[in-house]
């Protein structure tokens, strides 16, 4: 008992931590986020009746945006109209959501003075004006995008959980009934944090467009703000945000997702606007009561579960997990090791007959087993300088692996200085068996041809994300779709020149192997009428020109398949040799181009 006597005093000091911050935090309230785009399409002067319409249409915004937070208007004829649209946070009160407008109408103006078309983001609104037609088209640009500069420490298991909570709004947003066009929740993951996420999108736009603008918003995280702890994306057309800390506000989102059966509105449909003052100091309040009994509830809950946690079942649960962790990783390291003297009986004494081919690890044998089933036999080089424990090592990570599109390992065996690996038997052997034989190319139509891209995209990105380990191929090439290094063409230029690897270097290599199957032509030898090029500079080339369709193969091109879905590839291939390799996308984000057509392609550079 004498070991908890500090736990009073230890909750005490807590509570008092809590009630000083909630203190500062009253005396210092956050910074308003505000961004803004002012567009260079068109100015106008300070007496111009185009200026008269836009002070007239903005002032308009506060007294008339309507319940559900949303307005839009228009004023004027010809060169003199405005077009305005103004979008408030679903959780906010009507009355906080005519104030915020109001601010914003009068920073638009200040912000980009003269300008006729400019859009302001608020924390909590949105004001757009523009001098040509807005209501009812989607726009994705201009946009923005605001990231703290604080990082996730897990950041794959943190996209993980996030990638399933940000698909889950965008199907609540595009197909709830609410007026608001909004959705807004929280996910737990591991470590004891949740992670607040929150997309909307304008009331004039269709769900179709809505949930295209909200995905758009989604493959752009990674790509601007990849391990940030919280992130906001705002488009003309819809706001995406998530943050591992509440933001929003959750009784009114609840409210608001799940409305009362009856309710008692003012004369003008708004119950709020009369008294607006009070329900500014009732929302005071009642935060000023969140922030200081709320903490101290959850830390006393946290100081018992955590103190209780550590002290009995740590150690034991560690030693536990550690035991049969290790006593599983023997018992498959057992079940996989053959005999050398079976596995050479297996390929004849490793005859020349049997021999399949040669890699730069060693060479690949023909192999029967007992039963009769075929296998591959890899006996690996003789100079690896591999040790036992190593090697085997190396086995029990390849022996996790397990994908459709990834060759299995079904056992190993070490003798000496003998390394063999036995893995299932392919038929049909490696890719660049088909792509580059003219008579095997032409049972490969487009259908087969997309089929292995994708194949090949979900393998990738099964050892990238989805393996309980992070797995970089690192020697991707037609002759090598199917084991886990490089042939110069396939390696990017980072890795080239500097020796750095990562993801992004497996996904130029993808970049590569798709052009290859679409030329039909290896990287280092693409010929271009009767002249010798490099594949890649003469995609390049084509494309700048807008002639993409030159490099793609004879054989293709006799297909039922149109050549803008081809092209289309052709696009996201060189989305993945893009020479800065954060500019390329990751394989989630390939596998998605691939399988949707719906989503706008960003240009390559």
């Amino acid at each position: 008992m004498s070991s908890w006597k500090w736990l009073p005093n230890f909750i005490f000091l807590i509570s008092c931590l809590i009630n000083l911050v909630a203190i500062v935090k009253s005396q210092f309230p956050t910074p308003i986020f505000i961004h803004f785009k002012c567009e260079n399409n068109g100015s106008y002067t300070s007496n111009s009746t185009y200026k008269k319409n836009l002070d007239t249409i903005l002032s308009s915004i506060s007294p008339n945006i309507d319940t559900n937070g949303f307005y839009n208007n228009s004023i004027g004829e010809k060169s003199d109209r405005v077009n305005v649209i103004a979008l408030c946070r679903a959780d906010l009160q009507p009355s906080q959501c005519r104030d915020y407008v109001d601010d914003a109408r009068k920073e638009i103006l200040i912000k980009c003075p003269g300008q006729k078309q400019a859009i302001l983001w608020h924390e909590f609104c949105m004001v757009r004006y523009s001098d040509e037609a807005i209501f009812g088209n989607v726009a994705y640009s201009p946009f923005d995008r605001g990231n703290s500069i604080e990082n996730v420490p897990d950041q794959d298991k943190f996209y993980q959980e996030l990638n399933i909570l940000l698909d889950s709004l965008r199907n609540q947003t595009v197909y709830n009934r609410s007026p608001k066009k909004f959705a807004a929740a929280s996910r737990a993951y591991p470590d004891y944090r949740t992670i607040y996420a929150f997309e909307q999108c304008t009331a004039d736009i269709t769900p179709q467009d809505c949930g295209s603008c909200l995905n758009q918003s989604a493959l752009e995280i990674r790509q601007c703000c990849d391990g940030a702890r919280g992130v906001r994306i705002l488009r003309p057309s819809c706001y995406l945000r998530f943050e591992t800390d509440p933001f929003y506000n959750e009784s009114m989102v609840e409210t608001v997702l799940q409305p009362p059966i009856s309710a008692a509105p003012g004369k003008d449909g708004n119950s709020t606007r009369k008294d607006g003052n009070s329900t500014r100091k009732d929302d005071k309040t009642t935060r000023t009561i969140v922030i200081v009994i709320v903490p101290i509830v959850i830390c006393l809950i946290l100081a018992l579960c955590i103190g209780i946690f550590i002290k009995i079942k740590k150690t034991s649960k560690s030693k536990t997990e550690e035991n049969i962790e290790s006593d599983n990783e023997i018992s498959t390291i057992e079940s996989l090791q053959y005999n050398f003297s079976t596995v050479r009986d297996m390929t004849d004494n490793f005859s020349d007959a049997n021999k399949l081919g040669q890699g730069g690890f060693g060479f690949v044998y023909k192999g029967t087993l007992s039963n009769g089933n075929e296998v591959a036999v890899k006996r690996l080089s003789r100079d690896s300088g591999q040790g036992d424990t190593e090697f085997k090592n190396e086995v029990l990570l390849v022996a996790k692996l397990q994908h459709r599109n990834l060759v299995r390992l079904l056992g190993f065996s070490v003798e000496g200085s003998e390394r063999l690996l036995v893995y299932e038997f392919v038929c049909n052997g490696s890719l660049d068996r088909f792509i580059f034989d003219p008579i095997k190319r032409a049972h490969l139509d487009w259908e087969k041809c997309y089929k292995i891209i994708g194949g090949v995209a979900r393998g990738l990105l099964y050892l990238h994300e989805d393996s309980r380990l992070r797995i970089i191929h690192h020697y991707l090439s037609q002759m090598n779709t199917n084991r886990v290094v490089g042939t110069y063409g396939y390696m990017a230029p980072e890795y080239a020149m500097h020796g750095q690897f990562s993801v992004k270097s497996d996904v130029f290599s993808f970049g590569i192997l798709v052009l290859e199957i679409i030329s039909g032509q290896k990287t280092n030898n693409f010929r271009n009428g009767e002249n010798l090029e490099d594949l890649l500079s003469c995609v390049w080339k084509n494309w700048h020109q807008g002639t993409p369709e030159n490099i793609i193969d004879s054989a293709l091109k006799v297909s039922s398949t149109p050549l803008r879905d081809i092209v289309r590839c052709i696009h996201i291939g060189l989305l993945c040799v893009q020479e800065n390799a954060a500019d390329r996308p990751t394989m989630a984000s390939v596998i998605l181009m691939l399988t949707s057509f719906t989503i706008t392609l960003p240009i390559p550079s």
